[in-house]
């Protein structure tokens, strides 16, 4: 089980590294009073409920149920930031748009090579 877990875990960290994840590690980074090592290990315990939480809602209701709990992250997120604004919002419903379409793009563009 020692290798198993240590390929499934490393392909778990591989694929969570993202752009938005980028994005807030940079804004985040910006306030001089923070070390992003204890940021990143404090908040990766924040995390684990959230992603077993993601996982369950995920089992239940699918993508659309998956993509609501990724939006009210978003927003607590933006909210604990400080930076909730109509522009935010707009941008988080966009990228939420860009997600459902890749969901349902991907297979049918896949098949086309496949």
């Amino acid at each position: 089980m020692g290798k198993e877990l240590l390929l499934d875990s490393l392909a778990f960290g591989l694929f969570v590294v993202c752009p938005r994840m980028a994005g807030m590690m940079h804004v985040i980074s910006g306030q001089e009073s923070l070390s992003m090592m204890k940021t990143v290990l404090v908040g990766t315990l924040f995390s684990v409920p959230l992603l077993m939480l993601m996982v369950l809602v995920f089992g239940k209701f699918g993508v659309w149920g998956a993509l609501a709990v990724c939006v009210l992250t978003d927003l607590g997120a933006a909210l604990v930031m400080g930076s909730v604004s109509p522009r935010a919002g707009v941008e988080t419903a966009v990228i939420a748009l860009f997600v459902i379409l890749g969901v349902k793009v991907a297979p049918l563009i896949s098949r086309a090579f496949f």
